[in-house]
């Protein structure tokens, strides 16, 4: 009989142990994604480096939403607007170079190559034709 209290005793202050270690121990942050989009672009590494403006759509062959905001991007070629896409099949040594680690990723660049805007991810027709559109004009699209 003294054994089984001296275990049961034993069991009930590991327990005890147990909870209060469990209490104190943090919990980690979960991890969150670090895409990024480069703050600056050289102009002659895409078509027509004397546009006012470069929108260039980072992409891959395997992502199936990268297809939809390439055919959005490809609808802003203009006179103004010069539009590239960069598959990352065909063109791993610019999104490389550029530090594109998430697709799609689109950027909208100035003359001098300064990215005034960009999205990442599936981006509506409306909200990246009117981001443009605020750029050509002198707005800011953030707003």
């Amino acid at each position: 009989m003294d054994r089984l209290l001296v275990a049961a005793a034993i069991v009930a202050a590991a327990a005890v142990v147990a909870v209060v270690i469990r209490s104190r121990r943090r919990t980690d942050a979960p991890t969150q994604p670090r895409a990024t989009v480069p703050a600056q672009l050289d102009r002659t590494d895409f078509p027509r480096p004397e546009a006012a403006w470069l929108v260039v759509v980072f992409t891959s062959a395997t992502c199936h939403t990268c297809a939809d905001v390439a055919a959005k991007v490809a609808v802003l070629e203009s006179d103004d607007v010069a539009v590239a896409e960069i598959e990352y099949g065909r063109g791993r040594e610019r999104q490389q170079r550029y530090g594109i680690d998430a697709v799609p990723a689109v950027v909208v660049a100035d003359v001098d190559g300064v990215v005034r805007r960009s999205f990442l991810g599936p981006v509506t027709a409306t909200d990246l034709w009117a981001a443009v559109a605020w750029l050509r004009e002198g707005a800011d699209p953030s707003c």
